[in-house]
């Protein structure tokens, strides 16, 4: 896609980045307003999200999948115009302004991240789809009926099929968003910090599974897990945990 004039191209990918924080917004500011706040305290997380998404998915990039570049390298951390923004680094990036955000405003934490999950699982499933149009993150070869080419990827001769993984991740996020929702209204009064548990314990399963159909990054092909998988593990594991601390906590009561 053109800018018009002819300018430098338009990835795809920003333009659904951009539609992802727009949309993770609009869904942040209900969540927000349902639970008694005004939308100006809703505004004030913009900052926190927007930098936080962005320098983390950044140093995420240049640390898990770029490393050796970056040594070489590390004015590369700025140069975002080359390419290069890891999930697993903007989640860590959003939880550390969600914590900053938290504090600053007097807020707890458990509820904000009940607030931000469904921004999180819109974005999960809009930047796949960008992916998708910019033949990014493409998935192993495979036989199967439901292959898809990219040719844009796979420069040299016939571009084999390969799994649509982007697709896959995209319906894993629409999966989780639908999830968020048919338990907060199926339990309006659920417990502070079930719905960011949730988020994280079924959204970082499903990448575990979901990385299997992808082509390996930085890692060799033959290894045991994808770097995906790795640093999915940890956050999955959190997850969990958390989960377990709301059900012992809401037993106790």
């Amino acid at each position: 896609m053109l800018l018009p004039g002819g300018a430098r191209p338009l990835r795809w990918y920003v333009l659904f980045l951009a539609a992802s924080l727009i949309g993770g917004f609009f869904l942040w500011r209900w969540q927000m307003r349902r639970r008694g706040h005004d939308e100006l305290l809703a505004a004030r997380a913009l900052p926190y999200a927007l930098v936080s998404v962005i320098v983390g998915a950044r140093l995420g990039h240049c640390l898990f999948y770029d490393l050796e570049r970056t040594l070489a390298d590390p004015l590369f951390v700025f140069a975002l115009w080359r390419g290069g923004l890891a999930s697993h680094g903007a989640a860590l990036g959003l939880v550390f302004g969600l914590w900053l955000y938290a504090r600053r405003e007097r807020l707890p934490l458990a509820e904000v991240f009940d607030s931000a999950s469904f921004g999180c699982a819109l974005g999960a499933t809009l930047v796949r789809v960008g992916n998708l149009f910019n033949s990014e993150i493409v998935g192993r070869l495979t036989d199967q009926s439901w292959g898809v080419r990219f040719p844009r990827f796979d420069v040299h001769g016939v571009a084999p099929l390969r799994h649509p993984s982007q697709i896959y991740e995209a319906l894993l996020g629409a999966a989780v968003l639908a999830l968020l929702l048919w338990v907060q209204r199926r339990w309006p009064r659920h417990s502070e910090g079930l719905l960011g548990a949730l988020f994280v314990t079924s959204y970082f399963a499903g990448r575990v599974v979901v990385e299997r159909f992808k082509a390996h990054q930085t890692l060799a092909p033959d290894a045991l897990l994808t770097m995906g998988q790795w640093l999915s593990i940890a956050p999955l594991a959190a997850g969990a945990l958390w989960l377990v601390l709301i059900a012992r906590r809401a037993r106790a009561r």
